[in-house]
């Protein structure tokens, strides 16, 4: 009796030992798909992200420090992050892409970029977070969230506000040789005749990543001479072409600059790094850049150079269709979401998507001397000088679009590489068939 009863409680504690194993196992699966932290619970997931914030400028530095506090605080996610220069992340995501290899999230441009991945059928929305979140999405200013709409679907939101053409200029060097700020097409001309003749560099360049000269220049000057509803009807091939005499002359006004050597020599050899350090150095009285340079010239410019910078756009053109009141931008960068992701990644991976581009990662944005498409409030008072005059500037003017982020991506390259060759003598109407050969096959695709 004694030996058939301990027969029978070791058959019960082996019972309970086993379903207690099950339900363990059952417990761990649930917990793996949805549980607390990064959705891993206790399973370690690992998310990728590539990215361009690789400088040592204020933006570039939160953002790294976003990611950073984000491993500390989620130790159950391995964050596998990659950065590369804007030129270098731009060719290798389109690589990827080719090969539907894409990163977890990765740092994408809005309109047409975003256009051609989800037309690989490579993103996957975000309205679900947007809308679960609607103190977040209602955050941005009017039609922030356009660039990034495809058939009614949000497929990211801007991470800044990238107005991509700003004169910043030396204040001391203008009033060293008594030059007056341009206003007019004819006072910058001036301006840089005074400056060769004295041995300044009128304007540091650096176009070795070809994209410097048309985003931070042409555009604007394109804009200016052509008009932006010509621009946005030669990009659907819809009444306009590139062979227009109004943008040949967009052309031949961007070439004259080459002409009256309004660059250093070797402007096409240069990076955008080089050019700035130019400026820095004192050697350049001016340089053309977007307002992201700002974050950058804070940070790094000496105090005779920073405290003596000043900003202003691109001057008007006599007899141009455009408004001059205008800078050419986008609303800013995004987080691109692999199509594949799902799960226990996704949710890891838009828990970092929130991090850097929800409430806090703005602030952190805005507070780096950088511009936001989102409703934050400016503190004037622990703003440095030079964002603060920035940030009043951007208040008066209208972005109208940068050429890079409307017209294809096979068109982008033969108007970069284009604006090389137009700056070192080559023939605008080659130019303009060319780029307008390259649209509409783009078109009609």
């Amino acid at each position: 009796m004694k030996k058939r009863m301990t027969q029978k409680w070791i058959a019960m504690i082996c019972g309970a030992a086993m379903l207690a194993l099950l339900l363990a196992g059952c417990g761990g699966g649930s917990e793996t798909a949805g549980g607390s932290g990064g959705g891993t619970g206790g399973e370690k997931v690992s998310i990728s992200i590539w990215h361009n914030w690789t400088g040592q400028d204020a933006k570039a530095v939160a953002m790294r420090k976003i990611i950073e506090d984000f491993r500390v605080q989620n130790p159950d996610i391995e964050v596998v992050d990659e950065g590369l220069p804007t030129d270098g992340l731009k060719t290798r995501l389109r690589t990827v892409a080719a090969a539907d290899e894409m990163p977890d999230l990765f740092v994408m441009w809005p309109d047409a970029m975003t256009k051609e991945f989800v037309k690989g059928d490579l993103l996957q929305p975000i309205d679900d977070e947007l809308n679960a979140n609607p103190e977040w999405k209602n955050g941005f200013i009017p039609n922030a969230l356009d660039g990034y709409t495809v058939d009614g679907k949000i497929y990211s939101v801007p991470m800044n506000l990238a107005p991509s053409s700003f004169i910043f200029y030396n204040d001391a060097l203008f009033k060293k040789y008594n030059v007056k700020v341009p206003e007019t097409w004819e006072e910058l001309e001036a301006a840089v005749q005074t400056f060769n003749d004295n041995g300044v560099i009128p304007i540091a360049l650096g176009n070795k990543a070809n994209w410097v000269a048309q985003s931070t220049f042409f555009s604007t000057v394109a804009d200016r001479i052509t008009g932006t509803d010509w621009f946005l009807k030669a990009v659907e091939q819809d009444g306009a072409k590139f062979t227009d005499p109004e943008f040949i002359e967009a052309l031949k006004t961007f070439q004259k600059l080459g002409e009256i050597n309004a660059f250093q020599e070797g402007f096409n050899s240069l990076d955008e790094t080089q050019m700035m350090q130019l400026y820095f150095q004192g050697n350049a009285a001016m340089v053309v850049n977007g307002g992201w340079a700002l974050a950058n010239l804070v940070n790094n410019a000496p105090p005779e150079v920073l405290d003596n910078t000043h900003i202003t756009i691109v001057p008007a053109i006599a007899d141009g269709k455009g408004d001059p009141a205008t800078t050419s931008g986008v609303v800013g960068t995004g987080l691109g979401v692999s199509k594949k992701l799902d799960g226990g990644k996704k949710e890891a991976a838009m828990k970092l998507f929130y991090a850097l581009a929800g409430p806090d990662g703005q602030k952190a944005t805005l507070d780096s001397s950088t511009l936001v498409s989102y409703n934050i409030e400016l503190d004037k008072s622990k703003a440095h000088p030079l964002f603060v005059e920035l940030y009043d500037l951007v208040q008066g003017i209208k972005i109208v679009p940068v050429y890079d982020s409307k017209l294809g991506s096979a068109t982008v390259e033969v108007v970069n590489n284009g604006l090389q060759e137009l700056l070192m003598g080559g023939k605008p109407e080659d130019i303009g068939r060319k780029i307008q050969d390259t649209q509409a096959a783009v078109v009609a695709n």
